[in-house]
């Protein structure tokens, strides 16, 4: 008899479910990490007697497995030719094979028993897999502040406002809910009164952080000076760093609130969950693309004041260097920021130029333009001639000599005119 393996993709993750031999043989033959799927709670969803409540039982019974979709795994939707819903906007399949030996034969399930074809039990386990997408993004925010080193907590109590005051204790209640909803199963009403006023005060941070970065953004754009212009990078670089956490800590907790109100939806009206994940789903959506706006905004200021300490590397061979070492500090966290939270940005980290390569540039160009250029030359001194000599070696050296040798060939002419 023909083993089953049913195939759910919702485009953020994969749902692999079937006799739990046969999904842990093809996990490890697809070479896959994945997450517990939790059908076992499906269960307490349904009544007893009725034909979903039969599905139901029988997709319980089996073995649930959830994979985050990366490339390796969003191949696996093209490699098994899943095909996807207009009517539910998911990619669904079957594979069969005799004894567990799954092989790539596709079909759509047509068996009242079959998971798939039971659209309640399919909305159910897709609020499932939502709720495991968004706490692995979760998991990934909470890597991210380790890695940066950032104790948002401090961040936020340094601040005077109050919406920010109130965000620390707001994630405590939050936190609290998520350690009970994990030990009973399920959100009750009791634990869900306790963080329904909690999305105004995150919403609050997250504007107020916001704001944050766009005044960052409109103090560099406002500098000419390469000096104020040094100040202004070098006050970003710690300033951006602390509010993409605030942030990143924000969407977290959206994430975690998200997860606890489609449990709350799934246990009081699990018909409208579908409904439910997908505005979770939009709203989520909006905020990743204010965030990204904003950051979007802070990239190309820093990006431009690299290119301006670039072309004023002659004058300001210690400033803007920093200027350029600032930038990039700050896109380089700004593009990892965007990928803990799953925005595809299509701005790299700023590729400036060295200063001394510029330099080398910048005097080229004026050697060849003339007298003007000449004295451009000139004017940067032998301390900088000497610095650039030691870091480019002969490339910068032969351009110092070269610049040596005009001036006495002027000062020759001169001397016989």
């Amino acid at each position: 008899m023909d083993n089953e393996i049913q195939l759910i993709s919702d485009g953020d993750g994969l749902a692999v479910i079937g006799n739990a031999t046969d999904v842990d043989r093809f996990l490890v033959s697809e070479g896959l990490s994945s997450k517990d799927l939790g059908l076992q709670r499906l269960k307490s969803v349904f009544g007893n007697g009725s034909a979903v409540a039969q599905a139901g039982s029988e997709i319980a019974a089996n073995s649930g497995r959830w994979v985050k979709l990366t490339p390796k795994s969003a191949a696996l939707v093209k490699k098994y030719r899943l095909r996807e819903s207009s009517k539910t906007g998911f990619s669904t399949g079957v594979l069969k094979g005799p004894r567990g030996q799954i092989r790539g034969f596709v079909e759509f399930a047509k068996a009242p028993r079959s998971f798939l074809a039971n659209p309640a039990v399919l909305a159910s386990a897709a609020g499932i897999m939502a709720q495991l997408a968004m706490q692995q993004t979760m998991d990934e925010i909470t890597d991210y502040l380790v890695t940066i080193d950032e104790k948002v907590d401090d961040v936020l109590r340094a601040q005077k406002d109050t919406a920010l005051a109130r965000m620390i204790g707001v994630g405590f209640v939050i936190e609290e809910a998520m350690t009970i909803r994990e030990k009973r199963g399920r959100v009750d009403e009791i634990t869900w009164s306790k963080v329904q006023t909690a999305p105004t005060t995150i919403a609050e941070t997250q504007a107020y952080a916001l704001r944050q970065l766009d005044a960052i953004a409109g103090k560099l754009e406002c500098k000419t000076k390469i000096g104020d212009l040094a100040a202004a990078a070098r006050e970003a670089e710690s300033m951006v760093r602390e509010w993409l956490a605030v942030l990143a800590r924000c969407f977290q907790l959206q994430d975690a609130i998200a997860v606890l109100e489609l449990d709350r939806v799934l246990d009081a009206s699990p018909e409208e969950l579908d409904g439910h994940r997908l505005g979770l789903k939009a709203a989520r959506q909006d905020r990743l693309e204010h965030i990204s706006r904003s950051t979007e905004r802070l990239v190309a200021r820093m990006n431009a004041a690299a290119g301006t300490a670039n072309t004023k590397v002659l004058l300001h061979p210690t400033k803007s260097p920093a200027v350029v070492q600032s930038s990039n500090h700050v896109v380089t966290g700004v593009h990892d920021f965007h990928g803990r939270l799953g925005i595809e940005s299509g701005r790299q980290p700023s590729d400036a130029r060295r200063w001394v390569e510029a330099a080398v540039e910048a005097r080229d160009k004026a050697l060849e333009t003339g007298a003007k250029g000449v004295d451009a030359a000139r004017n940067l001194g032998n301390e900088t001639l000497d610095r650039a000599s030691s870091v480019k070696g002969k490339l910068s050296s032969g351009i110092a000599e070269r610049a040596r040798r005009r001036r006495g060939h002027e000062e020759e002419r001169h001397e016989e005119g």
